[in-house]
């Protein structure tokens, strides 16, 4: 009766031996690394926009400057150190563009504060969009609402500018925004929505478009929207475009906030998923000041 105990007291041992085995993890193996270029290189960071393409800020000098004061400002901004992954527009005075084209670096852009519906002729006081190309303006800033209320240029009017611009391959800073009894009354969608229609009417290529949404109410009165308020606004525009135009239009165009921004509060503008960019007034006519707001970019950054 031993052996047959001896046998099992050995099988018993040597499952022990087997369970103990299994119970000893294995070592891991070495993990593998992602290589990416160079082992050694930091992480990147790259911008986060709801809008493909580059942060853009433009810089709108409405009519404000002299000869004096322009070129001083111009010397601001050529020594100024500028992110690189930002797309800069300026938009001087007519009468300054040229002094501002051939002094301004190449880095800056720059752009029209209107322009004529069509081509030109027997327009007394305006500028063709061929005019334009002609001295080398890339841009046009239209719709904004000093041109809507002041001068009274109404939406289909404003659509029309915008198309024939685009024809003539000149790109455009299309504004919209609402008024402040409109927003008290609860009709910034509707307004909103109603001058983009005019805008999406008469643009069939929306390549070359940056939309501005100002409130009114905010421009150059030192009151701004708060980042709540401003993303809600743009986030209501990229629906409607991905209703109404379509949903590549949507997620590619840029839209920028303008109102009163400033070197103190862009930063925390700039954060919002659907804010990709400002339209600047008074602080653009300072160069430090212009520069910060260009270099809220980094605000965006997140790592790749």
């Amino acid at each position: 009766m031993a052996a047959p105990s001896s046998l099992a007291s050995s099988r018993l041992t040597r499952l022990a031996d087997i369970r103990r085995a299994a119970a000893v993890p294995a070592p891991a193996p070495a993990p593998q690394q992602l290589r990416f270029g160079c082992s050694r290189r930091r992480a990147q960071r790259v911008v986060a926009m709801a809008g493909s393409g580059k942060f853009f800020v433009g810089g709108n000098w409405k009519c404000n400057g002299t000869k004096d004061s322009i070129s001083k400002l111009i010397t601001d901004l050529n020594a100024a150190t500028l992110e690189s992954d930002v797309d800069v527009v300026v938009a001087p005075p007519f009468i300054y563009i040229d002094q501002v084209k051939n002094s301004l670096t190449d880095r800056i852009e720059i752009s029209a504060q209107n322009t004529w519906i069509g081509k030109g002729g027997a327009y007394t006081g305006e500028i063709s969009a061929e005019q334009l190309v002609d001295i080398g303006c890339k841009w046009v800033v239209l719709g904004h609402s000093e041109r809507r209320h002041i001068i009274g240029e109404d939406d289909q009017f404003i659509g029309k500018k915008a198309s024939y611009a685009l024809s003539q391959n000149v790109k455009v800073i299309a504004c919209i925004g609402e008024l402040l009894e409109e927003r008290e009354a609860g009709k910034t969608f509707d307004v909103c929505f109603k001058q983009l229609k005019a805008f999406a009417d008469s643009i069939t290529n929306w390549a070359d478009v940056v939309i501005a949404y100002e409130p009114v109410w905010a421009i150059g009165t030192g009151k701004v929207a708060s980042p709540e308020q401003a993303q809600e606004v743009h986030a209501a525009v990229r629906d409607w475009l991905k209703t109404n135009v379509s949903p590549e239009v949507a997620s590619t165009i840029r839209i920028i906030y303008g109102g009163s921004v400033n070197a103190a509060n862009c930063a925390e503008l700039a954060k919002k998923g659907d804010i990709d960019g400002f339209l600047v007034g008074g602080a653009s006519l300072k160069g430090p000041d212009f520069a910060t707001i260009i270099n809220s970019v980094t605000s965006k950054k997140v790592a790749a």
